[in-house]
């Protein structure tokens, strides 16, 4: 490093913006286990097997454990809305912003354990879609010629779209949200306790913006047998793909990703872990599916996205269903078998339970066998169990089927109805987006049969819900009558004048051993399972089929007993729309393809690096529009042996509509201008790389601020693979190291050594938040986070004679 005199005068001291001292040290060895929420001041860090949020202070928003795995890779999402945790059974956990659930399940690899499948390295990143990314700016463009006038007062206006705000609008929001699950009785998986807040239904199923319309989400997912999972859309899974091997090279991995909102490439960095250690490969990935979809991708994503969630969600409410049914005869059954073995015992022959209840609501006598149950078995504490479980478990049912399930499948309803247009819309396109009219219809054709099948529920229990009542306010009326003393018999006669009778016959009859929701919820057989499934794939119109099977079975006649059944038709529902994400995700991984390689040495191991992509714009007659992009990739590598420069390597991929072109590789050397070493660095914007230094013979290090793409730094060119000769490196005097350069001191540091930072940008998404460095300590416990200057050529050659705060600077 260059001993710059100027260093050694008093520095301006950043201010401190919060703190924290945890309960347990971060787990050391790998850089992604402490991650800063990019929107509010928020820290993700894991100890030992537990990952937690914290505010500053030490105050926790919550902690999330799997039981016998580790957390082994953290992202937060760019909106900081969700945390992705990648976990060592192969499963990454996308947690909600401020809660310790995970909303959603993403497997990567098998969960066996085995060490080459485990993820290694986890990205988060944002991208314009294609038509957005052209309109930007343009809309006002489009009006010339056509005598609209817009009225100019000197500001930038947005003119609106109406194609693209029809295309976006949203009718959902008309409708009310979604209610949350109960926490017990029922549910089961992953999702038992994902819809049962209305916090968690928010994350779930968030309230759509305007300004997300146009934007799509990527997350890379790197594991350690060379492969790379992508998704979109918090949770739609594109697919795998294995990193393409190169000549000599063993298997490489992902180990860094960089990107650009305006650009479909991304560039990742990988590594040959059984190498050693000196170089790094950058490959250009084009997403040209982002860049350019016959449909738009943002509402398509978005759309599939909603209906998987939907389905999760009817999955879970079907459960609880299924066990509010369950309870309501379990109990009744167990009370009923009580009483007939003694009936079947009877002299003059054997007597049904139901024949038995029907003779004394007919003529008032009871047989000796069903009194002795009434009085001494049933009773009055079992009357009030078996009411109470019935009436609980109806009410339940009722109020899921009317409340939760229903609800959701009219939402399932209207995005389909909106994918059936967009697939009408591109039925004659030369390029596949991934399904038809014909596979929507049919699934449109499923959640019919299910809302017919909903309607019959909640009619079936508001009826058997009315009969019950009599019924319990009968029985309960023998039971008191049985037990009851003379004095009492005229207050019993007025109730059973009062009572109606026919109502408690109708429910003997038809609801009391075996229930017509029975239909509905009853186990069926695998058997008749599989015979039903190839009927129902077989019939042209599959709601004219369950008519005719409902009509066959209220008359009494053989049916297929499966297709009424609500778990099988939500089985089947789930499987089909399965197999239309399937063909969707594999349309767009038919656009996914990998670029030159370009391999990137210094000759000596590579201690730490970091990635950073920016877009280039050029205009060139080449080219049919006129427009060509271009990505510059910065690579900044600090080596183990000298941990005193910087070499910055910019990579120059040519981008022509959406695929990546040759690449051309420049490379310099950055000095810091202090007498010490570099503890961490990373990149923080278009022009800043924020490096934390020691200082030698000083107690406090000290922060530094490289405008890397300052013209004073001149890039030499850079031949693939060969290792950087320092000689042919320009070196900056001691001027233009001033003008690169910025530094400035940390307050309040309190005996804090750090060892690693983490940098994050200014945000506004939710209050004005300024860009932040996170500094941890030596202990892993303590970290301090210090605000970051918005104007750092205000900073240059600003000394102070103290310690001077800079945090009025900050806040204006």
């Amino acid at each position: 490093m260059n001993n710059n005199n100027n260093a050694q005068q008093p520095q301006p001291q950043l201010r401190i913006f919060s703190a924290s001292t945890l309960p347990a040290p971060v787990v050391s060895g790998r850089a992604q286990l402490l991650a800063c929420n990019p929107v509010i001041d928020l820290t993700a860090t894991v100890s030992s097997d537990t990952l937690s949020v914290w505010r500053p202070n030490e105050q926790l928003v919550g902690k999330h454990a799997e039981r016998g795995q580790r957390v082994v890779a953290l992202r937060w999402k760019e909106d900081g809305q969700f945390l992705a945790a990648g976990w060592s059974d192969g499963v990454v956990r996308l947690i909600g912003l401020e809660s310790s659930k995970a909303m959603h399940h993403i497997r990567v690899s098998s969960g066996d354990g085995k060490s080459n499948e485990q993820i290694e390295f986890i990205a988060w990143s944002r991208n314009l879609t294609g038509d957005r990314r052209e309109s930007k700016g343009s809309n006002s463009k489009k009006l010339d010629g056509t005598g609209i006038e817009v009225d100019d007062d000197g500001t930038e206006k947005s003119i609106l779209d109406l194609p693209h705000e029809l295309t976006f609008l949203e009718i959902e929001t008309a409708l009310p949200k979604l209610s949350p699950l109960p926490v017990s009785g029922g549910g089961s998986g992953n999702d038992m306790f994902i819809f049962s807040t209305t916090s968690s239904l928010d994350f779930v199923f968030p309230t759509p913006r305007p300004e997300d319309a146009d934007t799509v989400h990527v997350m890379m997912l790197g594991t350690a047998d060379g492969q790379i999972h992508l998704s979109i859309y918090d949770s739609f899974v594109i697919g795998m793909f294995q990193v393409p091997s190169f000549e000599g090279e063993n298997m490489l991995q992902l180990c860094r990703h960089g990107s650009h909102p305006d650009l479909s490439t991304h560039s990742l960095v990988l590594r040959d872990k059984s190498g050693d250690g000196t170089k790094l490969y950058h490959v250009p990935m084009d997403l040209t599916f982002v860049h350019s979809s016959p449909v738009n991708l943002s509402l398509l994503a978005s759309k599939t996205t909603t209906l998987q969630n939907l389905l999760r969600y009817l999955k879970q409410a079907q459960s609880h269903m299924a066990s509010e049914w369950k309870s309501t005869r379990e109990l009744p059954a167990r009370f009923l078998a009580g009483v007939e073995e003694d009936l079947a015992k009877m002299e003059g022959g054997p007597v049904t339970v139901v024949q038995a209840l029907y003779h004394t609501v007919a003529t008032g006598h009871v047989f000796p066998a069903m009194k002795e149950w009434l009085v001494d078995s049933l009773a009055e504490r079992g009357h009030k169990r078996w009411d109470k479980a019935v009436m609980s478990g109806l009410t339940n049912l009722r109020s899921l089927v009317h409340q939760n399930y229903i609800p959701a499948l009219e939402r399932c309803g209207i995005i389909l109805s909106r994918l059936l247009g967009i697939a009408r819309f591109h039925d004659s396109a030369r390029e596949s987006i991934g399904f038809t009219a014909a596979h929507i219809s049919r699934l449109m054709e499923i959640v019919a049969c299910l809302t017919v099948v909903s309607n019959n529920v909640l009619l079936g229990v508001m009826d058997e819900l009315e009969h019950f009542r009599v019924f319990s306010g009968w029985l309960r009326m023998q039971i008191d009558q049985l037990a009851s003393s003379a004095s009492t018999a005229d207050e019993l006669t007025e109730r059973e004048a009062t009572m109606d009778h026919a109502k408690v016959l109708t429910y003997v009859q038809r609801y009391l051993v075996k229930s017509p929701l029975a239909t509905y919820f009853d186990e069926i057989t695998k058997e008749a399972e599989d015979k039903d499934l190839a009927g129902v794939e077989d019939a042209e119109s599959l709601l004219d089929l369950l008519d005719r099977q409902l009509t066959r079975q209220a008359a009494g006649q053989s049916y297929m007993k499966a297709l009424p059944h609500i778990e099988f038709l939500l089985g089947y529902l789930t499987n089909r729309a399965n197999a239309v994400f399937r063909d969707i995700a594999e349309a767009e991984k038919r656009s996914v393809r990998f670029g030159q390689a370009t391999g990137l040495s210094v000759g000596e191991k590579i201690w730490k690096f970091d990635v950073w992509v920016s877009s280039v714009s050029s205009t060139s007659p080449s080219y049919s529009d006129g427009q060509a992009r271009t990505a510059h990739t910065y690579t900044a590598i600090v080596t183990e042996n000298d941990k005193c420069q910087i070499y910055m390597f910019r990579t120059e991929t040519p981008i022509v509509n959406g695929i990546s072109g040759q690449t051309t590789t420049l490379v310099c050397r950055l000095d810091p201008p202090v007498d010490g070493a570099i503890v961490d660095f990373k990149f923080l914007d278009d022009r800043s790389l924020i490096v934390l230094c020691r200082q030698k013979g000083e107690p406090t290090p000290i922060l530094l601020r490289a405008n890397y793409k300052s013209h004073l730094i001149n890039y030499s060119a850079y031949n693939d693979g060969e290792r950087v000769d320092n000689n042919n490196l320009q070196n900056l005097d001691d001027k233009k190291q001033a003008e690169v350069w910025t530094s400035c001191g940390l307050s309040d540091l309190a005996g804090l050594v750090p060892v690693q930072m983490e940098v994050q940008r200014a945000s506004k998404a939710r209050g004005d938040v300024p860009a932040r460095v996170c500094l941890l300590g030596r202990d892993r416990a303590s970290y301090k986070t210090y605000a970051l200057p918005e104007d750092w050529e205000a900073l240059r050659g600003k000394r102070t004679t103290g310690q001077e705060d800079i945090a009025m600077e900050l806040d204006q």
